[in-house]
């Protein structure tokens, strides 16, 4: 590294020290030692303290040996050596300056500084756990964090439209000159937002420490790596967090002295101005920082200079294609015409027919399109016909299942729900641009080419938009309707002779290996047992590998020999005996992208299940996030365990230990949403009026409260024998 760039780096990571230590001894004298800082829905207290030094950080009095850590970082003299692991002085700098960064941004939240106007602020836990399964299944190949702003407002909108075409997740802040690239996007009227892809984190450069200790989070979360251990963390983000810092505008001091410490987390920089470059790798995977002064190449080589491995859809639609768009919402101001709601009816149905029968990408709309149509809200009708020599009923409704994600990736649809309950909204840019019923079915047919082709020969998919045809097509898709959900509900465990391993999150919880049953989905939600047969069939190299059950150990737990030994051997011989239906012996383990977590409640003799979409408080007192902490990252913990949400109502749910009657809380969204298969399990195990029975956040938040109402309402748990 030349000295220009150590020297400012050094020279930023002072001020901010100085900066930070000033705001701290006016908080310690007006607020005094004792007072509580703390980032919002994190279990991860001040999380790079945590991670790299396990200091947990709940005080003024605490943050201020974090900042005596940060003070003995300082260099005094800039130095060559840069490239050495942590070493150079100029990366020591750089560590000084994130620890400085964290404990301001605590103390702005603290002084109701933060988040910033139009800005998310601290990123969750939450949120890092519902992104998970994006980033191990590659949906998501990793992050971006732009600092600055673009030379003018198209060619940021061209840079982050690029971004969100490659499935890139994006943090956008800081400013150059007074401007920032929030506010260009947002004069240009770029939604913002977790769901699109794009998230504002702050207008200064200091702020972009959220994006980084949301990244050094992934290390505890999902890798099994224990606070303290700072080089095992330092190596994971550069080995499994794949991100890259992209400055836009000149760079100042602080600039640099914050991208010191996040090439010290193996995040290269790449600027659009004219710096010294840094090509030594070691720190990083490749160079660590460049130049590229070619807006039409910018994206292009921050993707090779960090290595991501992306997939670019090129469907031939007229508006852009991927999964930064499944999250778009079109809002009744820009809405141009709607199917399905509550205002008409609509259907999207999937079906294997007879070969000859199927014209391979064949799209045939069936009646008027969108801009021969005057009504905003209309009926719509969309069947997919699938040939296939290796045809099985099985596969329909997985296929069907990704109709929903495949058609909301296209920029200007917003997609819910499925089956008979589908709602489709096309906004008025999307129109603008071209946008067609036909597209819909283009799409359809590339993606279930581009996923299913090792068990798809030809899609042709037909789109009907008048009313008398959608109401006929939709008695016969009803019917087969009933008929799956017949199949796959009488599907058990003792049904199947092989079971399924998903290692999908070992590429950020390496030592973690789900085992998916019939009876049991991944705790992840997204994955069913017929999932996982159908992606092997799909990939027989995959993340999904068929087990043969073999022998059985231990009915009652769920214990197979041949699970135990693939278990082991996938668990990087870390993992020795799994139990399919204990939560106490041998459970599972987790990798962090658990939809619930289930853990012992033993004064109540049962267990209480939170969902990751609740912030509040448990019986326990501890949030989901806080809870969380004790799951995940590919270790066994009796008495707390990751699952999907619909393994509740799963005749095998912790069979062991009583199974559906131990549940004594849920939040009450939860319980709602489960309440009519949660009665009719209750009803099948002889238990009357059982969800009423069960706690919720509006009947407990603490454990007396909890004791008091399942006293009151007779819980079955109460008479059950002991857990412990």
């Amino acid at each position: 590294m030349s000295k220009i760039v150590a020297t400012a780096a050094i020279r930023g990571a002072k001020k901010v020290v100085a900066e930070v230590e000033e705001f701290l001894n006016r908080a310690l004298k007006e607020k005094g030692p004792d007072t509580k800082i703390e980032f919002p829905e994190t279990a991860f207290f001040l999380p790079m303290a945590k991670a790299l030094l396990n200091v947990d950080v709940k005080t003024l009095s605490e943050a201020v040996k974090i900042l005596e850590h940060a003070k003995s970082l300082l260099p005094q003299e800039p130095s060559e050596k840069l490239w050495l692991p942590y070493l150079g002085s100029t990366l020591d700098a750089g560590m000084a300056t994130l620890f400085a960064e964290e404990i301001l941004m605590a103390l702005r939240y603290l002084y109701g500084q933060e988040p910033q106007e139009g800005c998310n602020g601290f990123f969750s836990d939450t949120v890092l756990r519902s992104l998970g399964i994006q980033l191990v299944d590659g949906r998501m190949p990793g992050f971006a964090a732009i600092l600055g702003a673009a030379p003018n407002n198209q060619i940021a909108v061209d840079i982050v439209r690029q971004l969100q075409e490659r499935s890139i997740l994006t943090f956008v802040g800081s400013s150059t000159n007074g401007v920032s690239v929030i506010d260009q996007l947002k004069e240009e009227g770029i939604e913002m937002g977790w769901d699109n892809y794009i998230v504002p984190y702050g207008r200064d450069t200091v702020s972009g420490i959220y994006a980084l200790n949301w990244a050094i989070r992934a290390a505890l979360t999902f890798g099994g790596i224990k606070s303290g251990e700072a080089k095992k963390c330092l190596e994971y983000t550069k080995e499994r967090v794949f991100a890259f810092g992209l400055t836009l505008g000149e760079l100042d001091d602080i600039k640099y002295a914050t991208g010191a410490g996040a090439i010290n987390m193996g995040f290269p920089i790449i600027a659009d101005t004219d710096i010294p470059e840094i090509h030594p790798s070691g720190i990083t995977i490749y160079e660590a920082l460049v130049k590229e002064l070619d807006y039409k190449k910018i994206v292009p080589r921050c993707i090779t200079v960090r290595g991501f491995k992306v997939k670019v859809a090129k469907i031939p639609i007229p508006v852009l294609y991927g999964p930064a768009f499944e999250g778009e919402r079109v809002r009744k101001e820009n809405l141009y015409v709607e199917f399905g709601g509550k205002k008409a009816i609509a259907f999207e149905f999937l079906k294997y027919v007879d070969m000859d029968k199927v014209e391979d990408g064949k799209v045939e709309l069936i009646g008027p399109d969108i801009d021969k149509i005057e009504d905003k809200s209309l009926p719509l009708g969309i069947v997919v016909e699938v040939g296939s020599r290796k045809a099985n009923e099985d596969f329909e409704p997985i296929i069907e299942r990704q109709l929903h994600r495949y058609i909301n990736e296209a920029q200007g649809i917003m997609h819910i729900g499925q089956r008979d309950i589908m709602w489709i909204r096309i906004s008025q840019e999307g129109f603008k641009k071209g946008l067609r019923l036909k597209h819909i079915g283009t799409v359809i047919h590339a993606q279930i080419h581009q996923e299913y082709s090792a068990i798809v020969d030809k899609v042709q998919v037909k789109i009907y938009s008048k009313i008398e045809d959608v109401e006929k097509q939709l008695t016969e898709a009803r019917r087969i309707f009933e008929k799956r959900d017949e199949r796959i509900s009488g599907m058990t465990d003792e049904s199947v002779e092989d079971f399924y391993s998903c290692a999908l999150c070992q590429s950020f919880a390496p030592n973690h290996i789900c085992v998916v049953t019939p009876e049991r989905l991944g705790l992840c939600g997204a994955y069913s047992w017929l999932d996982a047969k159908a992606n092997y069939q799909i990939s027989p190299a995959g993340a999904n590998q068929p087990i043969k059950k073999g022998p059985i150990l231990d009915e009652k737990l769920g214990q197979w020999k041949n699970i135990n030994d693939f278990v082991y051997e996938k668990s990087n011989k870390s993992i020795e005996n799994v139990s399919m239906y204990s939560l106490l012996e041998s459970p599972q383990t987790s990798c962090g992208c658990f939809e619930c977590i289930v853990a012992l409640v033993p004064e109540a003799n049962g267990f209480l299940v939170v969902s990751r979409d609740y912030t509040g408080e448990t019986p326990l007192g501890m949030t989901f996030t806080t809870l969380a902490g004790s799951v995940g990252g590919g270790v066994q913990t009796p008495g707390f365990l990751g699952v999907g949400r619909l393994y509740l109502i799963s005749k095998k749910f912790i069979l062991a230990e009583g199974g559906l009657k131990r549940i004594v809380w849920l939040p009450q969204e939860l319980k709602e949403f489960l309440r009519n298969k949660l009665e009719v399990r209750a009803k099948e195990m002889g238990v009357s009026d059982f969800v009423n029975k069960i706690a919720d956040e509006t009947k407990a938040t603490t454990l007396e409260q909890l004791l008091e109402f399942l006293n009151q309402a007779k819980h079955p748990a109460l008479e059950m024998p002991a857990l412990i």
